[in-house]
Parts: C-alpha cells; structure tokens; sequence
C-alpha cells in the first residue's frame, strides 16, 4: 500500500531514542523529511547517523520539551528548514517512580511540564502553523498502558498520560473543522532505554501478560504511527489506538502459550 507521504515533513520530538527514533527512521522510509529533537546529544548524533545511513532526508536539534521557548524555537527551525510541518509526534516522556504518600510538588512538576504541559503548548503551537498554511496535518500523541491499568507507585505518570487520552480527544474535536487529525497511541510493555531495568527484573511475568507471546520493539509502534499519519487513516481521529500485542486481552493470556509447550 501506498501510504502517500513522500515529501512529507515529520517532526518527533524524543526522537533520538526509542520508539521516537523508529518512527523517524519508518517516516524516512516512506520519503518523509524529518526532525528529530532530544535532550541528549549523543544519542541525537548516533540516531543521526543511523537516518545518514539511511539516505534520509532530516535535522536534529538538542531540545528540552519542557522549556516551551526552546519548543518554539525547534517548531520554527523545522518550518525554516523545510516549509512546513505536516506531522507532529509527541514522543518525548518520563516517568517517576514514587509511592504517592511521598511524592512531592517538584516530582509532580517534572512529570507533567515534559508528558502534559509541553504536549499541549506544542501541539497547539503544531496546530496554529498548520491552520494558517491550511495544512492538512496530523499530531499524533504517545499514550501509556497505565491509562490502562496504572502501576502502583507511578501514580503522576499515569495520571499525565490520561491526561493525555482526554487531550487527543478535545484536539481533535477542535481541529477537526481545519482538516487536522489529532490521535493516540497506547504501546504496551516496549523494549526501550525507559524499560530495560523493569523488563530486566520481571521479563517472563510481563511477557506473560501479553497475547502475543512477546514483548515490543520500537518498530512495533512505529509502523502503526506511520499508518495513523497516512491518508490511510484519514477517518481516524479523536481515538487512542492500543499497539500492545494483546496485553491483558484476558486473564492469563500465557495459559495459552503454556498448554502449546
């Protein structure tokens, strides 16, 4: 299939890493230009040899979403740089884990500057372009399983990724009349930087959470988030898309596997 979206311009932000960086390097692959931005430098110049490599079209800048300043100034680099944004994901996110009789304001802030409050402002900063340059784009948001089922101890984080399901919704609706689709993506249990030590200690009891046998890759999520930002998906909008290998899907998916051995 024909997805349409050669010539397109991506922008990612936390795309140096993770899923972030298997969506650039599927954006590319489609003949998108793309952007990428993160905090770290290393690991933008290792994602920007990888997008080298693959004969990509793209900048990278180093950018801390939760400084809204230096968003906008990544947001216009990007539209200096190739005219124009046509699709916005909101990658970047962290979590902290903390039982919520200690939790402080300063825990509660860090979370929600980087995972809600810089969604928002970039989102609607996104949207702005794309409505004065009558853009028909797409903003696609990264959710969270905890939206789901939350995990003790990480109560702020699963509390600014509901935040975020409600804020697709409510941008969507709002966009809609500008021909802007704005969606969700939930990924399940992923293998990234942000998992590897709780996938380290529990891999087989989260494994067995899963209907598909296996936990995700990064290209897992970055396949369907190239399919949302396609024509393909042009009715698609106002929904969170859950990509979690049938996570949960009943009580003890793993019984299966069990009785296949």
């Amino acid at each position: 299939m024909d997805l349409n979206l050669n010539g397109k311009v991506a922008a990612i932000t936390g795309g140096s890493a993770g899923i972030g960086k298997a969506a650039a390097l599927a954006f590319a692959a489609e003949g998108c230009k793309v952007a990428i931005c993160g905090r770290s430098q290393e690991k933008l110049d290792a994602a920007s040899r990888e997008l080298e490599t693959a004969g990509a079209t793209f900048m990278a800048s180093q950018v801390d979403v939760a400084d809204l300043a230096a968003v906008r100034a990544f947001i216009d680099a990007v539209c200096t740089r190739f005219g124009q944004i046509d699709i916005w994901v909101n990658n970047a996110g962290v979590g902290r884990n903390k039982p919520i009789l200690q939790a402080t304001p300063e825990d509660w802030d860090y979370v929600m500057d980087i995972n809600l409050k810089s969604l928002f402002f970039a989102s609607q900063i996104v949207a702005n372009q794309m409505v004065a340059k009558k853009i028909p784009g797409v903003i696609i948001n990264l959710s969270s399983y905890s939206t789901v089922i939350p995990s003790a101890q990480r109560a702020i984080y699963a509390a600014s990724k509901a935040a975020v399901n409600s804020l697709t919704k409510t941008f969507a609706a709002e966009c809609a009349p500008y021909g802007i689709r704005v969606v969700a993506v939930i990924p399940g249990m992923i293998e990234t930087d942000m998992t590897t030590a709780t996938i380290a200690q529990h891999r087989a009891t989260l494994t067995a959470d899963v209907a598909a046998g296996r936990l995700g890759t990064p290209e897992d999520l970055a396949r369907p988030i190239v399919f949302l930002a396609s024509e393909a998906s042009g009715y698609i909008t106002g929904v969170c898309v859950e990509v979690s290998g049938g996570k949960f899907s009943v009580q003890d998916p793993g019984a299966v596997w069990k009785q296949r051995a």
